[in-house]
């Protein structure tokens, strides 16, 4: 495998857990952080997070305040969803062909400008429910030009035996930036300063510019495609066949399209737990509960039946999410939520690891491209789902119905699909696997 430069890097360290000692069994291994590349960028993702969760939040609340009705948070989702799908895909293409740092600045630059100008639309009280789409569209083209490059760069950082547990720090920093940017994005709000909210964002994004500036330069290996629709499709191709690829990406779209209730924090939050800043609470809950797992995440690379862990990971996302949309106290709804949110960083490691070692370096970022869009791509479809639902029947049945749906398809995923549910993690599954 391909690594950074020697100054870059320091000496493979892939030992047990078992010769890290009894800790080191079940905290997260931090091993991954010995790699000055990977750490800078871990650094700067981690920090530039916590400002773009500040605007997650202060996008949908503001669009909330303005119109004061559901649907319009599901549209937002629907902004995001297409670009995000369509550049994900070509923008994996295009990592697969360029030096994958100079995309990850470009890419991260024009990300930078979509947020001074939610900044600008906000200190001139612009108001404008139509201008926060078209904002939330062009934020989706960068994250989904970035987002499947500083995926693909993982194991060009890090030896491949540290790929879980770089991946497991990666969702466990974002998760801390999840609690951190929604809270703090609670107590602004709750004064309605939109403007200080994106501000926020803007200063702290500078570190990922850092973070990027200072990645050695990582030009593509192997054969070279042209950034086409064929090679697009050469992509897709090798998804279809590897029946594990397309079966974890099938279980990520179940629980969050199905179960993500995310569109309807803002409505829930003033209805039912007393005003804007208990948004902040509820955006954090799912981040809290991905924190406290990943703290004590040891145990997740040991796991050798990590597609049956991956569908029990899943099932106790919807059945947690089912809980707290019938909850009526705003603590007990952020406790199942934090659940929720456990189990997804479960699912998440390893629905991001198999993809890694599954996908050869000349096309990693492509099916990069295609994990982003589905990730990224499966919670906006989710909003839409819960906006228009919570539309027709009210918010709480939207939430638990969603819940209860997406624990029983995955179910009928595992009976239906032995590939997913037989994956022991030992090595990667034949592409000619029956599914």
């Amino acid at each position: 495998m391909t690594r950074t430069p020697s100054s870059d890097t320091e000496p493979s360290d892939t030992g047990t857990a078992a010769r890290r000692g009894p800790l080191g069994r079940v905290a997260v291994d931090t091993r991954p952080l010995r790699y000055p590349a990977y750490r800078r960028m871990w650094i700067g993702n981690g920090v530039s997070f916590i400002g773009f969760q500040v605007t997650a939040v202060a996008v949908p609340v503001q669009m909330d305040a303005i119109t004061h009705q559901p649907a319009w948070n599901g549209y937002l989702g629907l902004a995001g969803l297409v670009p995000l799908v369509v550049f994900a895909i070509w923008g994996g293409a295009i990592a697969d062909v360029l030096d994958r740092r100079r995309l990850i600045l470009v890419g991260s630059l024009f990300t930078w400008g979509v947020t001074l100008t939610l900044l600008a639309q906000a200190l001139l009280g612009l108001n404008s429910p139509v201008l926060l789409l078209v904002l939330t569209a062009l934020q989706a083209v960068g994250f989904a030009v970035v987002s499947p490059t500083r995926g693909a760069i993982v194991p060009r950082l890090v030896p491949t035996g540290l790929v879980p547990s770089a991946n497991t720090l990666n969702f466990t920093v974002s998760s801390v930036a999840t609690v951190i940017g929604p809270l703090f994005a609670g107590a602004v709000l709750g004064t309605g300063h939109y403007a200080a909210a994106y501000g926020v964002d803007a200063v702290l994004f500078t570190v990922s510019l850092w973070a990027s500036f200072r990645l050695p330069a990582m030009p593509p290996l192997g054969r070279q495609n042209r950034p086409d629709l064929r090679a697009v499709l050469s992509g897709l191709a090798f998804i279809a066949a590897t029946p594990l690829l397309w079966l974890s990406f099938a279980a990520d779209l179940t629980a969050n399209v199905l179960a993500m209730p995310r569109a309807l924090f803002p409505a829930v939050a003033r209805m039912q737990f007393g005003g804007e800043g208990a948004a902040g609470w509820l955006y954090s809950a799912i981040a809290i509960g991905a924190v406290v797992g990943g703290l004590f995440s040891g145990w997740i690379g040991r796991i050798r039946r990590q597609g049956l862990a991956l569908v029990g990971a899943v099932a106790c996302w919807g059945l947690a999410v089912a809980a707290a949309g019938l909850a009526h106290s705003l603590w007990l709804a952020v406790l199942f939520l934090a659940a929720a949110g456990c189990a997804d960083l479960v699912s998440s490691v390893y629905r991001q690891t198999i993809l890694q070692l599954h996908a050869p370096d000349e096309l990693r970022g492509r099916l990069q491209g295609v994990f982003t869009a589905v990730v990224a791509g499966g919670p906006r479809l989710g909003d839409v789902r819960a906006g228009l639902t919570a539309q027709a029947f009210g918010p709480t049945a939207a939430w638990t119905a969603g819940g209860l749906a997406a624990t029983a398809v995955i179910v009928v995923l595992a009976l239906v699909f032995p590939a997913l549910r037989r994956y022991d993690g030992r090595g990667p599954a034949p592409a000619s696997e029956d599914p």
